[in-house]
């Protein structure tokens, strides 16, 4: 389980919870599980968010987070386009069923791993 590019947290949790970057992850996750209740346009603006300031967490152990958070929305995307196309041959509706399960589950895992100071895996 050892990342060779896994820098880890602050062992102290103060000032591990006051990092600028952790507080812009958390945000982040909670804009994605928003997006269930508003249409989907805060789940784009926390991706937007994340590639804004993807530079700024290169190398930190924020930046599997930012990863995580990117692929979820654009995975989460994928497939809920085709669950939308396909709904009216049924099989969408259980694409769409498995896509936000999905998708919650990878935020509440993310967000869990965040305030343990891990990455999520």
């Amino acid at each position: 389980m050892s990342d060779p590019e896994f820098i880890p947290a602050s062992p102290d949790p103060e000032s591990r919870r006051s990092d600028p970057a952790r507080n812009l992850a958390v945000a982040v996750y909670i804009l994605q599980a928003l997006a269930f209740f508003l249409g989907g346009i805060t789940g784009l603006a926390g991706v937007i968010i994340n590639y804004i300031k993807q530079d700024e967490v290169r190398g930190t152990w924020i930046e599997p987070h930012f990863r995580w958070q990117i692929r979820t929305f654009w995975i989460g995307l994928l497939w809920g386009v085709i669950g939308f196309v396909t709904t009216f041959i049924i099989i969408g509706w259980f694409i769409l069923l498995a896509v936000s399960i999905w998708v919650i589950y990878r935020i509440v895992k993310g967000a869990l791993a965040l305030n343990d100071g891990l990455p999520p895996e």
